[in-house]
């Protein structure tokens, strides 16, 4: 992600001030229901039993069946299940302020640009599609109204063989489907809060948002800057697959596993960046949850 520069500084103080307001607006609403004891608006598929399942399965508007990597190399400095630590944020928001049914997520995915480091991934894209596509259509066939598939991994990574699944579910069954990966609720608001000039990976976004989520797991002391070969952005139409490797002969070469400047990171820019793919993520429940079903014959 590049940086980009606002000439406005003080419009982009006040919207990085409104940012954290509505982070912990967020987060103190979600204490105060967790305090008080009140019902969630929405529901984790996993703690109901059967016929509470059957029904609400039957009338929550939006399903949710939801990816992030549970181990994925991350750098030397974070845990490798950064990418489901966000997921699980973003699915208790979803949890605590719409009606949803949340599915048990799914931690092993395709993420071959990390291959050559520990991890677990499921290589073959094919079988990585069959699984998410087979686990969607049990939710079809227990009565889904409309299925999103939530990814924090990237749209054009692990988004695609999630995105064919969704497609085709949605045309074999007739329901609507909705794929929502990190990079579709990124906006220029976070992207105005980073200092390095280029980065995707357990960079100063991803590891401020872990600095913010599990600071414990976070060893900063172990932090890099780390831009491979230093290449320039890509200039030209098209999609490059992007690697992070430990084959010194190729130019993505990694001894990190670093995309980016980690040691720029903060755990208010963490809460800022997370605020910003909060209210996206609400947003787009919002929104898919009013697509109109099939009609009726």
């Amino acid at each position: 992600m590049l940086s980009l520069a606002y000439p406005e500084e003080i419009p982009m103080k006040l919207r990085c001030l409104a940012l954290s307001v509505v982070a912990m607006t967020l987060t103190m609403a979600l204490a105060v229901t967790l305090a008080h004891g009140e019902q969630a608006a929405g529901a984790w598929l996993g703690d109901l039993k059967w016929p509470e399942a059957e029904a609400r399965m039957r009338t929550a508007p939006v399903v949710v069946l939801p990816f992030g990597a549970g181990a994925k190399e991350h750098g030397p400095h974070l845990p490798m299940n950064a990418d489901q630590v966000v997921m699980d944020h973003l699915l208790k928001q979803a949890v605590a302020t719409r009606d949803v049914v949340v599915a048990p997520p799914i931690l092993h995915g395709w993420f071959p640009a990390f291959r050559d480091f520990p991890g677990t991934e499921v290589a073959d894209p094919a079988v990585f599609q069959a699984y998410v596509h087979q686990v969607a259509l049990s939710l079809v066939r227990q009565g889904a109204q409309r299925i999103v598939f939530l990814n924090t991994g990237i749209s054009k990574a692990t988004g695609l063989p999630i995105a064919i699944a969704a497609r085709e579910i949605r045309v074999a069954t007739g329901v609507p489907t909705l794929v929502v990966s990190w990079d579709d609720l990124d906006t220029g608001e976070i992207a105005a809060l980073q200092e390095e000039p280029a980065g995707g990976h357990a960079g100063e976004i991803e590891t401020s948002i872990n600095l913010y989520l599990q600071p414990a797991k976070v060893a900063m002391s172990l932090a890099v800057r780390d831009y491979g070969d230093g290449g320039t952005e890509q200039d030209y139409a098209g999609y490059q697959p992007g690697r992070v490797t430990r084959d010194a002969s190729d130019p993505a070469f990694s001894r990190s596993g670093v995309f980016g400047d980690a040691t720029l990171a903060t755990a208010e820019k963490g809460e800022r960046a997370l605020a910003v793919l909060t209210r996206e993520w609400l947003r787009a429940l919002d929104g898919f949850s009013r697509v109109p079903l099939r009609r009726e014959p």
